[in-house]
């Protein structure tokens, strides 16, 4: 419960500094929040990841629905442009990517370990998992956002966000473009060099993982 709580922390302090987890882009936000979510799912193992990974979407759905951006009906109900307003679906959209992004990465690298040396598996540290892991877990998030906007959503959150809804699917790829492949090589990297300390033998005992 401790080692939730420590990273719970990290997570909120990260959400609410301005600049720092959620990145605004005009009528959108980038996020790095995912970052800590794909390391402790790492570190403790997919069931604490996911719960995480709520903490994760809990954030979004607070600052969207006390901070929100002309976009943010689709992560809350309780925000509205014009004739259009968020649902059930909003709170689907906030929350589900999310807790997947504390357990996906885990079996990513779970797999990877199948595929590498002996020596690697008893260090326990692979660089490619790590690499691997951190990428899954931000594509999950975006890939699955954008999409369930797209299907729940589209039109509505293409015209708030300034564009004409003719350009259909475009405009979401054009996003994941734009976001989620910075966001998943960002994920990448941290997730290396951050996991390659934390998820040595000798480190993880100290820390207690």
């Amino acid at each position: 419960m401790v080692q939730v709580a420590i990273f719970g922390a990290i997570i909120c302090i990260m959400a609410f500094t301005p600049f720092l987890g959620y990145i605004p882009l005009g009528f959108t936000r980038a996020t790095i929040i995912h970052i800590p979510v794909i390391i402790a799912s790492l570190l403790m193992g997919p069931k604490k990841g996911g719960v995480l990974g709520f903490v994760f979407g809990l954030t979004s759905f607070i600052n969207n629905t006390i901070n929100p951006t002309a976009t943010s009906f689709v992560f809350t109900p309780f925000y509205s442009v014009g004739e259009i307003s968020g649902g059930i679906w909003s709170v689907i959209i906030c929350f589900v990517p999310r807790i997947l992004v504390g357990v996906v990465p885990y079996f990513v690298y779970k797999l990877v370990l199948r595929f590498v040396s002996e020596d690697t598996r008893k260090k326990g540290v692979s660089s490619v998992g790590l690499v691997l892991a951190g990428v899954s877990g931000a594509l999950v998030n975006t890939l699955l956002v954008m999409n369930l906007i797209f299907i729940f959503y589209g039109d509505a959150y293409i015209e708030a966000s300034g564009k004409a809804a003719a350009l259909g699917y475009t405009f979401i790829v054009s996003v994941i473009g734009i976001n989620g492949v910075p966001e998943a090589i960002i994920a990448g990297i941290l997730t290396l060099c951050i996991g390659k300390v934390l998820l040595k033998k000798n480190v993880r005992e100290r820390l207690g993982f």
